[in-house]
């Protein structure tokens, strides 16, 4: 997968979790690699769910767009 896949992936995904938490901004959904903890706890602060929740959703989203 190069990098424009990577991208696209990204910002299938960025628009997703846009739907499920209108809250969120995109300063909110910016993401550099290794910082998933930071983005999970961005969303956590934005919507009030369960960091499980979270990443239950995230998962989804993934296997939904970018499979």
């Amino acid at each position: 997968m190069n990098t424009l896949e990577i991208k696209g992936d990204w910002n299938i995904l960025k628009g997703k979790m846009k739907q499920k938490w209108s809250a969120l901004t995109d300063d909110d959904l910016k993401y550099s690699e290794g910082q998933t903890d930071e983005l999970i706890g961005r969303i956590q602060k934005r919507t009030g769910e369960t960091r499980e929740a979270i990443q239950k959703s995230v998962d989804e989203f993934r296997k939904s767009c970018c499979a």
